[in-house]
């Protein structure tokens, strides 16, 4: 592979076990290309699958929380963590299922004047208090999330992909992987 990925070593995809492969390829056909973050956890099968299935739990479902504000906590927790990969590939995510251009650059660099509902901002007010001052979460806050209608399955969602990907922010800073080019322009403008 030309392109850096990783400052661990890159598997190829035919030395890959065949539910790691499969999962990548399939990720490949639906997208058009593969993203980094698969190749550099493929470095290590058993915590690709474990990565991956945690992921696919919190973020693909839509109760409690839709799909793209779940993909917000991550867009605005990740710009606090300066995880570039994260911000870019989720922030492409985030254009296309909330059907708006600006949103991701607005989260990623103060959610407090983005283009979103009250709900909303106090979703991401809990979930970048958590990430950056975790110690200081009370019950007040949990209470102020209840007071705009979260229940405590939405609560713990919101929680759980803060820490989740506190945990990915870190691993795309050891390992240097940075976004694809395409993640850039996805959603920007309307399809063609």
């Amino acid at each position: 592979m030309s392109e850096f990925i990783s400052r661990f070593p890159v598997p190829e995809l035919a030395e890959l076990p065949d539910d790691v492969r499969e999962r990548i390829l399939a990720v490949q056909e639906k997208a058009g290309f593969v993203p980094n973050v698969f190749l550099m956890l493929a470095h290590r099968p058993a915590e690709f699958r474990a990565f991956f299935d945690y992921h696919d739990a919190l973020m693909e479902k839509d109760a409690g929380l839709s799909k793209a504000e779940r993909e917000m906590i991550v867009v605005a927790t990740s710009g606090a963590g300066h995880c570039l990969y994260c911000v870019v590939a989720h922030g492409a995510v985030l254009r296309i299922r909330a059907k708006n251009p600006r949103v991701a650059d607005q989260l990623a660099t103060n959610h407090r004047k983005a283009e979103i509902t009250p709900r909303q901002r106090a979703m991401l007010d809990f979930a970048m208090k958590l990430s950056t001052r975790g110690g200081e979460v009370e019950d007040a806050d949990l209470a102020a999330l209840r007071a705009h209608g979260f229940d405590d399955e939405a609560i713990w969602d919101i929680g759980a992909i803060t820490a989740f990907f506190a945990m990915s922010n870190r691993l795309v800073h050891l390992t240097g992987t940075p976004p694809n080019e395409a993640f850039y322009l996805m959603g920007r403008l309307p399809k063609s």
